[in-house]
């Protein structure tokens, strides 16, 4: 029997290179990805099964990037989240910022607060936007404040586990993901939800995130029906 994922992360990668391709500046292969984002968080609301999207918008490493494409970047995230704030709202999308978002410039930081306070109560789908995010930083960050906790004498160490350590994640509030799609034809995690990351099903797609359609999503998804996910055990015991 065909498994639906209800939850799909996303490395969004390609845009840099796909805009190269064609004499194009790197910011020009960004905005192209922002309508890629526009139509797979559309098809992803109006879907029967998935609840959860997480798309991996700006890492921790990207800081490394010449300034000029980082301040573009910024730009274009703060006038994407005003562009389609009301779109959000309407269409009952909630909006959270995974990652460290107050090292963010002011201006951008401002917007994404904003935007999840404007859709907090929005029930049809969850966007995660993984934004300064690095899954290692994210690992670090839980420990600490575990850590604290039982300095504190709020827990002992033996109350650590699997359960303890995903509560203290940026993720906590949400399942882990089924289904990991990264585009752009590279096969590694690339510091992404490390933690979450350890049963999802991951399919490597080809093609550039700007030219990554719906119809793309759904060949994705398709594959992903058809696998047996056994979380250890057995094909036996699976279909028993």
């Amino acid at each position: 029997m065909k498994k639906y994922p209800s939850h799909i992360a996303i490395i969004m990668d390609g845009n840099g290179r796909w805009a190269k391709l064609r004499n194009k500046p790197r910011i020009f292969g960004h905005k192209r990805g922002v309508e890629r984002v526009r139509d797979i968080v559309k098809y992803c609301r109006n879907s029967s099964y998935i609840n959860f999207l997480t798309l991996y918008t700006f890492s921790s490493e990207n800081w490394m990037r010449p300034k000029l494409e980082i301040n573009a970047l910024m730009k274009l995230i703060k006038t994407t989240i005003i562009e389609q704030i009301d779109d959000l709202v309407s269409n009952g999308i909630q909006i959270r910022i995974i990652g460290d978002i107050e090292s963010l410039p002011k201006f951008v930081h401002e917007k994404l607060v904003e935007a999840m306070e404007l859709t907090k109560n929005n029930d049809k789908l969850v966007v995660n936007l993984a934004i300064n995010y690095g899954a290692r930083n994210e690992i670090i960050n839980a420990v600490k404040i575990i850590s604290k906790k039982i300095k504190n004498n709020e827990i002992s160490i033996d109350d650590i586990s699997e359960g303890l350590f995903n509560d203290n994640l940026y993720t906590s509030y949400s399942p882990y993901p089924d289904l990991l799609i990264r585009t752009g034809g590279e096969s590694r995690l690339s510091n992404f939800l490390l933690w979450q990351l350890a049963y999802s099903e991951i399919i490597v797609n080809e093609k550039f995130w700007p030219e990554y359609k719906v119809e793309d999503l759904k060949l994705d998804i398709n594959k992903f029906s058809i696998k047996e996910r056994r979380f250890g055990k057995t094909s036996e015991q699976i279909n028993y």
